[in-house]
């Protein structure tokens, strides 16, 4: 692998444990809730953003995927 494409493959990772972070610091506030330490709306906000995170997330791969699919066939 070249520098160049390692480079941006290190990008890529770093933005995709962006949402992974959040999605696993709002599990956790879930199971708190589910604890009874948090009231349940801050747990339905939680499961919103890890939603949200998680479409990030999947965005993130893909277009991952489809510019190193790119730069392979060239």
């Amino acid at each position: 692998m070249k520098e160049e494409e390692f480079a941006r493959l290190s990008v890529y990772v770093h933005d995709a444990r962006k949402p992974l972070n959040r999605i696993s610091m709002q599990a956790e506030l879930v199971k708190m809730a589910l604890n009874g330490d948090v009231p349940a709306d801050k747990a339905m906000a939680a499961l919103d953003k890890i939603i949200s995170s998680a479409k990030d997330c999947s965005h993130t791969l893909s277009e991952m995927t489809s510019e190193l699919g790119d730069s392979v066939s060239e």
